[in-house]
């Protein structure tokens, strides 16, 4: 039988939570959010190519993501100026373990 708190724990580590703190312990190592953010940057694409690579990006470490939900994710990282941690932060909100 669960408990209260159980329950409580089970509703605050949603899906979300969940695929953040696996994201975290995967590591994303910098260099490879770095070459990302650069590739962003440099490359001129539109919102729905970045989309596509994000969603890429994410699919060969295990990762997915909605066209929707990357492309939301892409104009955000454009929005804060394409830091590290805004990176991160942004992939943690949008991506589910596939």
């Amino acid at each position: 039988m669960r408990t209260a708190s159980a329950d409580k724990r089970g509703r605050e580590d949603g899906h979300g939570r969940q695929f953040a703190r696996k994201l975290r312990d995967r590591k994303i190592h910098c260099g490879d959010l770095s070459s990302l953010r650069e590739e962003l940057a440099q490359s001129g694409l539109d919102s729905r190519q970045a989309a596509e690579l994000i969603g890429a990006f994410l699919g060969v470490r295990g990762y997915g993501v909605s066209s929707y939900a990357a492309c939301g994710a892409a104009s955000r990282i454009e929005l804060v100026g394409c830091s590290l941690k805004s990176m991160q932060e942004e992939l943690e909100k949008v991506a589910f373990v596939m």
